[in-house]
C-alpha cells in the first residue's frame, strides 16, 4: 500500500498501531494468499480480546489493504479517538435504529468501492469459557447477500495474553506471541439470490462461524468443539468495542 495514498491521518494511525504492535507482539502470520487479490470483501475474525482490532488492523495493513472496521457509534464520542476513527474511514453503527440501515448503505458503498470491511459476527468478545467463537449475529451475512462480496474468515490466537476478557487483565509485556491466519472465502454460493430471511441469514452466519472456528482450531493445535457455542442471552451484552449492522 503506497504511503503517499494514505493521507496524513491514516499515516498517523499506521505509525501508532504498527509501532505499538511491533513492540508488543511477536507475530506468526499465515494465509494472506487466501485473500482476494482485488475488489471489496468482508473479513470476519473471531473476537476474544479488546486488543483484537489492533492485531487485525496490523495484519490487513501488512497485506496491502486498508481495514475499515464496523464499530459502535458511541466510540465516536470519545475525544481524539472519535476524530481519528472518522479520519481513518472507520464505520459507525447505531443499533436498533433507522441509523443502522444507513450504516448498511455505507457498508454496501464501501464494498462497491473495493474496501475491506471488518465485521466481528459476535458483535462483542466471546463468552465461550475457552475462548472459542460463539453464535454470531447476521450483519456480515446480510452484507454478503446484498453485495455478493466474498466473506473471508480470520482467526487470531494469543491476544488473550494482551488482554484477557475473562479476568480483564492487561499485560504490557513485550513480544507476546500472536498468531493470525486467514482462510479461503467461505463458500456461500448456494445462498446467492435468496431473500434475506432470518433462516437464510442464520444459516450463512453459522457457516461463516464454523469456518472461523476451524481456522482457530488449527492455530490452537486442538480439535474444534462440535457446533458453535450459544451464549446465554443474559450474558450476551455489548462491551462497546464492536458493532453490527441491523
Amino acid at each position: 500500500m503506497a504511503q503517499r495514498k494514505l493521507g496524513f491521518w491514516r499515516r498517523v494511525a499506521v505509525v501508532l498501531v504498527v509501532s505499538t504492535m511491533r513492540v508488543w507482539t511477536k507475530r506468526t502470520w499465515t494465509g494472506m494468499e487466501n485473500m482476494p487479490p482485488g475488489g471489496g470483501f468482508i473479513v470476519t475474525p473471531n473476537h476474544m480480546s479488546q486488543s483484537d482490532p489492533l492485531v487485525v488492523a496490523h495484519y490487513l495493513y501488512a497485506s496491502g489493504r486498508w481495514p475499515r472496521f464496523l464499530a459502535k457509534a458511541s466510540i465516536w464520542k470519545i475525544p481524539v479517538l472519535g476524530f481519528l476513527l472518522t479520519k481513518t474511514l472507520q464505520i459507525p453503527v447505531v443499533r436498533g435504529s433507522v441509523e443502522a440501515a444507513r450504516s448498511l448503505d455505507t457498508l454496501v458503498h464501501a464494498i462497491q468501492q473495493g474496501a475491506v470491511v471488518v465485521i466481528y459476527p459476535e458483535g462483542t468478545t466471546t463468552r465461550e469459557p475457552d475462548l472459542w467463537p460463539m453464535r454470531g449475529k447476521t450483519g456480515a451475512a446480510r452484507l454478503a447477500l446484498v453485495t455478493g462480496a466474498p466473506v473471508v474468515p480470520m482467526a487470531t490466537w494469543g491476544t488473550q495474553g494482551l488482554h484477557d476478557v475473562r479476568t480483564n487483565k492487561v499485560s504490557l509485556k513485550p513480544r507476546r506471541e500472536i498468531s493470525v491466519t486467514v482462510g479461503k472465502p467461505v463458500d456461500l454460493a448456494r445462498f446467492s439470490g435468496e431473500a434475506p430471511t432470518r433462516a437464510v441469514l442464520e444459516q450463512m452466519t453459522e457457516q461463516i462461524q464454523l469456518a472461523t472456528q476451524d481456522l482457530l482450531a488449527d492455530l490452537r493445535h486442538e480439535p474444534a468443539p462440535t457446533g458453535i457455542y450459544n451464549a446465554p442471552a443474559a450474558r450476551r451484552h455489548d462491551n462497546g468495542t464492536t458493532g453490527q449492522p441491523l
